[in-house]
């Protein structure tokens, strides 16, 4: 792969001189040997011969070598992470940094504000490696936060694990999720309004199945046209489930409760009493329209986050886990381009997990749909545009590319050509697997132009 591109970079600079060829001799090889030579991030983990489990954390000792200088080198806590992906045997993983009691202590890695918890997300299903770096990146560069991202090399044990994306995980904090901390004494007033966080998502513990009242609020309205009686759960995040006080747990559900209550009624649409009085509607529109962009098949009913601060309104987001979205889904329409995917109800109704009403109902608010409109336009002319995302995909397949971390991560999980579930197309190069990815946003693009205009 890197040889391909030194390739395309050659004839660029041949052609550019072939006119005046007289004037200015200059060889293929010389050419190559101007291009630069790079590495991602040295990420390199030993765990004194312990195996990493999902949960408890084990102790290890991290090295982070960032062009050829140390960044990092210090005690973490490490464990497996992930839920499907625990399946895949390319594991990605969650780490704390540690002083020596093992407690956590905040560092600033790679450039990253500083924070003690860490994420290295293994990009194994998604061949192209970058779909999470891609929905990402867009989020930041629309103005709604997102996880900061960086590729790395990891090693384990000495030994070569892949590519990984380095990321922040998703937390309530100042460079982070910034809201307000809530304190267990607060209880009253304008301290009990903020902040929450609150998720979508699949149950905590060994069954993810399994909701209860200590662990998350259960919607009153059940998901349109599904079939097997399912109910919609918002999971307590931050205060933790076991760390928020009753008061506070009345007040976040109550204020869910009246929120889902004016969206159902009849004068929803009222600026004064109907749902815009409790949502940040803008922020519902941005959500929207990512996970619409990648046709995200998790998106809307699995790790979908929700942020109440103090004397705010509800927020949606910051996005999630879009390792399945850009066409990478065999299933419930996840491989198409020309599918809402806020109706992922009406094709899987049986799905345990559904998307709640209110994507429905708030297009049916025409004030909500001229503003989703404008925002999908203004988009369009800048960050959504299709040359702005191709051109950030070549950027990172010129970063992957030069470092050659393309060909080191296939030759240690030779996966390209090979069906990884849920894979909806399966190329048989890394290049055809980026080819299909490019062609799909376009298309995505193109029916997303038209459809959004005829809301």
């Amino acid at each position: 792969m890197k040889n391909v591109l030194k390739i395309i970079v050659v004839t660029f600079f041949l052609v550019g001189f072939l006119a005046c060829e007289d004037e200015n001799v200059i060889t293929e090889n010389e050419i190559i040997e101007d291009l630069p030579e790079i590495r991602l991030p040295q990420v390199n983990i030993d765990t004194f011969g312990d195996e990493i489990v999902d949960e408890p954390k084990i102790e290890a000792q991290m090295t982070i070598t960032e062009d050829e200088a140390s960044v990092f080198d210090g005690k973490i806590g490490i464990e497996i992470r992930g839920r499907s992906s625990q399946a895949f045997p390319k594991k990605q993983f969650g780490l704390e940094i540690w002083d020596e009691a093992n407690e956590g202590i905040n560092v600033s890695l790679l450039g990253f504000p500083e924070e003690e918890d860490w994420i290295l997300y293994a990009p194994y299903s998604d061949k192209s490696l970058i779909r999470n770096v891609l929905i990402y990146d867009l989020s930041r560069d629309i103005g709604r936060y997102a996880s900061r991202v960086k590729f790395v090399d990891v090693s384990i044990n000495g030994e070569y694990n892949g590519v990984y994306v380095f990321m922040e995980k998703l937390k309530r904090d100042s460079n982070r999720i910034d809201i307000n901390k809530l304190k267990p004494e607060e209880i009253s007033g304008e301290d009990l309004t903020g902040g929450y966080i609150l998720k979508i998502d699949k149950g905590d513990g060994l069954n993810d199945t399994f909701y209860s009242e200590a662990t998350a609020i259960t919607s009153a309205y059940g998901p349109n046209n599904a079939t097997s009686g399912q109910n919609i759960y918002f999971l307590y995040d931050t205060p933790k489930a076991e760390d928020i006080v009753i008061e506070q747990k009345d007040y976040i559900a109550n204020y869910m409760n009246i929120f889902e209550d004016a969206l159902k009624g009849d004068d929803f649409t009222d600026p004064e009493i109907g749902y815009d009085k409790y949502i940040d509607s803008e922020s519902f529109i941005d959500f929207f329209l990512l996970n619409e962009l990648s046709n995200n098949v998790d998106g809307f009913r699995l790790s979908t986050w929700l942020t109440k601060d103090k004397n705010e309104k509800l927020n949606m987001g910051p996005i999630w886990d879009f390792n399945l979205a850009f066409g990478n889904a065999n299933y419930c329409g996840g491989g198409d381009t020309n599918v809402w995917t806020y109706k992922f109800n009406s094709r899987c109704p049986s799905d345990f997990w559904q998307i709640p009403f209110w994507w429905d109902r708030l297009l049916q608010d025409p004030a909500f749909v001229v503003k989703l409109k404008a925002r999908w336009q203004e988009l369009r002319g800048s960050v959504f545009s299709n040359g702005a995302i191709m051109a950030k995909i070549d950027a990172y397949i010129e970063i992957l590319s030069l470092s050659d971390a393309i060909q080191e991560n296939f030759e240690k999980w030779p996966v390209i050509g090979q069906y990884v579930w849920p894979n909806n197309f399966v190329g048989n190069s890394y290049t055809e697997e980026i080819e299909y990815l490019k062609d799909w946003i376009n298309s995505r693009l193109s029916w997303l132009d038209n459809a959004i205009m005829e809301l």
